[in-house]
């Protein structure tokens, strides 16, 4: 079992800004070259919207869960506590398994923003981009990246996950979520080979449509296996991709969808009439 990963702590930050900003900066200057699909919205307006999503959870994780995942898998760590310390592996051989039950529990997760109306309240934020590109997969609203964060805590302590294999597992996670929500050209024998191993854009792409049962097809981020075992997986969108709509029906014609406040506020609205919804408390009570 791999220990004392605990220097890890110092730079993980640097670690993660320095990934974080080389994909995107990668990303931006792919869809500058090779756009797959023309806007239909401001893309400045928008992506400031979308970023200023991911300042607001940033922010509300280092308050709520300021050791963050990473921190939980050192304190774990510290007091041998999970699955990988009673289970005797190999060191590579725990990394590797930490990191696909990790990616596992992600699509798990994923699958349940959608099913459970509750979550689904503050998932569809998500899903409001009229547009798909690198900073949808930043576009997440705070208390879904709470939620997320609660999850994954859960789980590494578990498992008892090594810290390398945690941040491991986050760096690429938020790596293939900027890649798969790119608007971005790929060759299609290209493609079709990196479907195997990684969602691809286009693949995800097909769960971003209008359409209910395209939007519950393809939960994967990083790792496309769950999808084609589970039976998730959808090939491309009926309309094909050029054709396809991107977005929510009921917010096509709505221009607050790249408006950073209503996006807040709107997990709490009621859906019918637009108004703070008071039975949300309730909702929570009785799935919870």
């Amino acid at each position: 079992m791999i220990t004392s990963q605990f220097p890890l702590l110092q730079y993980e930050s640097i670690i993660r800004f320095s990934v974080f900003v080389s994909v995107l900066l990668l990303m931006q200057s792919w869809e500058a070259a090779a756009p797959f699909r023309q806007r239909s919205r401001p893309k400045l307006t928008r992506q400031l919207c979308n970023m200023g999503l991911l300042v607001l959870g940033t922010a509300a994780l280092r308050i709520v869960f300021p050791l963050a995942a990473v921190g939980i898998a050192a304190t774990a760590e510290a007091r041998q506590w999970g699955l990988f310390y009673i289970v005797s592996l190999a060191d590579w051989q725990t990394v590797l398994a930490s990191i696909i039950i990790l990616d596992f529990m992600t699509y798990v997760q994923h699958r349940l923003f959608h099913a459970v109306p509750v979550l689904w309240r503050f998932h569809k934020v998500h899903h409001t981009d009229p547009d798909m590109d690198v900073t949808t997969g930043l576009r997440f609203h705070p208390i879904e990246i709470l939620l997320s964060m609660l999850a994954k805590a859960a789980m590494v302590i578990v498992l008892g996950a090594p810290v390398v294999s945690v941040l491991i597992f986050e760096l690429i996670l938020n790596a293939t979520s900027m890649f798969n929500h790119g608007n971005v050209h790929l060759p299609y024998r290209l493609n079709q080979w990196l479907r195997l191993w990684v969602v691809t854009p286009n693949m995800h792409l097909v769960h971003h449509s209008v359409l209910t049962a395209e939007t519950n097809s393809n939960f994967g981020f990083n790792l496309p296996w769950w999808d084609y075992w589970l039976n998730t997986y959808r090939a491309e969108p009926g309309l094909g991709y050029q054709e396809m709509t991107i977005g929510l029906q009921e917010h096509q014609t709505d221009r607050r969808v790249i408006k950073l406040p209503w996006l807040v506020i709107l997990p709490f609205l009621n859906p019918a009439t637009g108004k703070i919804n008071r039975s949300i408390d309730r909702a929570a009570d009785s799935v919870f």
